[in-house]
């Protein structure tokens, strides 16, 4: 997909994390560790409301901003993703995927960082701040989660 807008951004955006959610969930279908299978519903259920929830900022974001155009972040490098799942995440143990997880959101935050710094419109900085604080709450409580899994 290529992004052109604040809008193609939140897009592309809910559309990692719908991809990562049907991911998850389908390693976790083909997984053998009944432990592992457990994390990934779970990553699985978190990906998919992180999707819902990055969806209704299409909605309620102001018109003018969606349709601004994201000219820097064409030199930030893409995240790295499993674009099409050939069950990366079903050979893996517990720790492996929260790494990845993990890691994929720290991508997304990395991103919304520097397009942050470079947001000249009120609006637009203040849209990426919500999507930053989003994905720092979202990886911070994941992180914590995962840890409680490793309690049990």
């Amino acid at each position: 997909m290529e992004i052109k807008t604040f809008g193609d951004l939140i897009d592309w955006t809910r559309q990692l994390h719908a991809h990562l959610a049907e991911c998850l969930a389908h390693c976790a279908n083909q997984h053998e560790e009944e432990r592992a299978q457990m994390l990934l519903n779970y990553l699985s259920l978190h990906e998919a409301e992180m999707q819902r929830v990055i969806a209704s900022f299409e909605g309620t974001a102001s018109v003018n901003v969606l349709h601004t155009y994201v000219y820097d972040y064409l030199s930030h490098q893409p995240i790295r993703s499993h674009r099409t799942c050939d069950a990366p995440y079903s050979t893996l143990g517990a720790d492996a995927i929260c790494k990845e997880v993990l890691d994929f959101h720290d991508q997304a935050i990395s991103l919304y960082r520097s397009l942050i710094g470079r947001a000249e419109i009120r609006e637009a900085k203040e849209l990426l701040e919500t999507l930053l604080d989003l994905e720092e709450h979202e990886a911070m409580r994941l992180s914590r989660q995962t840890e409680r899994m490793h309690d049990i």
